[in-house]
């Protein structure tokens, strides 16, 4: 192919395709200051970048095409520089498609563009386009601005609206400059987060962050230092890590005696490894406010001997310097109410047992009283784990009237007659201002003789019992109950602490959840579910081969749960199409969440998990929206998704 060919043809395949990456990149820089760590993204966008961009691309063609023709290799790592999304073992199935076709094991730039098209370019998309476009090449500013009112139900879009979205997501200059969007720039506009099905001002803290700490729903995690199995497996740094970059706000920190001294962390009475204390925190200090600015609770699962406790003290103070809160803002000791995030930010609180009132231990600051230790009865005790606190043990060997006994003490706890002392070092118990672990006894007893800064921890086998609910997550343990809580937290800007609604905020509610009563707001929502692209293949299949099926899942009072169930489509896992409508009353939407799992029907009774998404119900985006996806291990499918089409009221 002579060069000036190549030249010509690298020009019309850029203009044709368009595939220069996303204009919008986001390049996340932590900045210190003073203490303050924040994120802030590095938006790159513009003429100049637009421009430079296409050139790169050029660059790519020219190269690689320079000889004439593409190997697969060169098929994908063309597609990779030009930040194309794909699956591996999809594309391998349109390569061989096209390679087909002429018996050779390379491509011309012809079959470049015709692979492109087929990642890219979606009927269903093109089919909306049309709808709106007045010769079916171009959208109109105003055309765009009727999609948006009519189509999106974006009611407040106006003028200025249209044109950000073509000057972000065109990538063409003549079409951008006459205030239209093109079929490349639409496809652009449709895959990016603000066509998403969750809501773009979710994304940002918009709730109210000046309510008491216990007005909040708060991320999070139960033996987080465990990254595979509760009983043998390994304790790990990364566990801490990885809670803290997913905007957890409380971690537990499972504390015994070590050698020389030496507090470590690990699951007691189990085979898992054990990690220093002071590693963890460490870590903590390093992590605690890189992806959320709002305050960490530190919940001490505290087993060590008051000398390793001072040492813990020192451990914290030391290393966590001016984030750790070690007295009360402006000095109250008499408070009524707990402080707010927003009064709290950057700020590492402990949660452990407690010596005396706050005004005690301001006066001890002072004084020099390393070794000082105080005894108080184990019914302060917070283990979860353990059965040593003062009413009957959960795990007594089961009679007919153990049962009698055991319903018996739900209603009135009854008293062990030994009552176990533990001693707490002072040096320890002052560090804890806020969050007081207190042992829970009845909902009426908190609600009657408990001090607001006094938190309850409730054994989950107990838990259970009470309310069928859980609190702290293993973050390292994927499955259902973590991605509801994922979903959870991606509300108010994924900052780990999520507004509660007004009637669980009001102290005189009358709200349960079995009895919802004046507090429902039925909401009726219909999800239409178009069409998925890229799905995984199943782990069965040679090809890109599965039998995708969708289940679309609502979570929350009991009245609300509901599951319902697409057709399977058969041996389609790069563009399934459904076309399928879906309908759910739901009562209390302000506590819902939905989740879309996509699986392939391995057989009759056996399926396979492929992706899903979950996110609270009131953050769903209306009109047409994608449906990002997400593996088991919760990291996000970059070529995988739904589209489908929301509407509620």
């Amino acid at each position: 192919m002579a060069l000036a060919d190549a030249d010509k043809q690298c020009k019309a395949a850029i203009l044709s395709l368009s595939i220069e990456p996303a204009p919008a990149l986001y390049d996340m820089l932590q900045v210190k200051k003073k203490r303050k760590y924040k994120l802030y993204p590095k938006f790159i966008q513009g003429n100049e970048t637009r421009e430079r961009k296409l050139k790169e691309n050029e660059k790519f063609i020219k190269n690689d095409f320079k000889t004439g023709n593409i190997d697969f290799e060169g098929c994908m790592r063309l597609l990779e520089k030009m930040q194309i999304c794909f699956d591996e073992v999809h594309l391998k199935h349109i390569f061989k498609k096209t390679i087909d076709k002429h018996s050779r094991d390379i491509i011309s730039m012809d079959d470049f563009k015709a692979i492109y098209r087929a990642l890219v370019h979606r009927p269903e998309f093109e089919e909306l386009f049309r709808a709106y476009s007045t010769d079916g090449k171009i959208l109109p500013d105003s055309q765009l601005l009727k999609f948006l009112a009519k189509e999106q139900f974006q009611t407040e879009a106006n003028e200025t609206t249209a044109l950000e979205i073509i000057m972000k997501y065109e990538p063409i200059d003549e079409v951008r400059t006459k205030r239209m969007l093109s079929f490349e720039g639409f496809i652009r506009y449709m895959n990016s987060d603000e066509s998403s099905i969750f809501k773009s001002q979710h994304r940002t803290i918009y709730q109210d962050m000046n309510q008491p700490l216990c007005d909040y729903f708060i991320s999070s995690s139960h033996n987080t230092y465990l990254i595979a199995d509760q009983l043998m497996g390994p304790s790990h740094l990364w566990g801490y890590t990885s809670a803290l970059l997913k905007g957890c706000r409380c971690l537990e920190i499972d504390c015994w005696d070590g050698n020389n001294n030496e507090p470590i962390v690990y699951h007691g009475h189990t085979l898992t490894s054990k990690i220093p204390f002071s590693s963890v925190i460490q870590v903590i200090d390093k992590y605690a406010f890189m992806s959320s600015a709002y305050p960490l609770v530190l919940s001490l699962e505290n087993h060590c001997s008051p000398k390793q406790q001072e040492v813990m003290a020192d451990c914290l103070k030391t290393i966590l310097g001016e984030k750790l809160l070690s007295s009360p803002i402006g000095g109250e000791v008499d408070m009524t109410r707990l402080p707010s995030p927003e009064a709290l930010k950057f700020k590492v609180l402990i949660k452990n047992k407690k010596v005396g009132t706050l005004e005690e231990s301001l006066l001890r600051m002072e004084d020099e009283y390393h070794g000082e230790t105080e005894e108080l009865s184990d019914s302060g005790s917070d283990s979860e784990d353990e059965d040593t606190d003062d009413t009957l043990p959960l795990r007594q060997p089961r009679s007919p009237s153990k049962r009698k006994g055991e319903r018996r003490s739900s209603l009135m706890p009854q008293k062990n007659p030994k009552v176990k002392k533990i001693k707490i070092a002072l040096a320890l118990s002052d560090l804890v201002i806020y969050t007081k672990s207190q042992k829970f006894v009845s909902f009426d007893h908190s609600l009657q003789h408990q001090q607001c800064n006094e938190n309850n921890s409730i054994g989950e086998t107990h838990a259970r019992k009470l309310a069928r609910t859980s609190v702290a997550l293993n973050f390292q343990t994927p499955g259902t109950q973590m991605e509801l809580q994922d979903g959870k937290f991606l509300d108010n800007g994924g900052c780990g602490y999520v507004l509660k609604p007004a009637f669980l905020r009001d102290r005189n509610t009358t709200f349960t959840p079995r009895n919802v009563g004046g507090h429902s707001k039925p909401l009726s929502l219909s999800i239409r579910l178009i069409s998925g692209h890229q799905l995984p293949p199943s782990s069965m299949s040679k090809t890109n081969k599965a039998d995708p099926m969708v289940q679309i899942e609502i979570y929350g009072v009991p009245e609300d749960q509901a599951r319902k169930k697409s057709s399977v489509i058969k041996s389609n896992a790069l563009c399934p199409k459904w076309n399928e409508t879906f309908s759910f009353n739901i009562q209390v939407p302000e506590l819902a969440l939905i989740r879309f799992c996509v699986e392939d029907e391995v057989s009759l009774v056996n399926n396979e998990f492929l992706g899903q998404y979950t996110l609270p119900v009131l953050s769903l985006n209306t009109g047409y929206r994608r449906i990002p996806l997400m593996s088991k291990e919760g990291v996000k499918l970059e070529s995988a998704s739904l589209f489908v089409h929301v509407w509620y009221y």
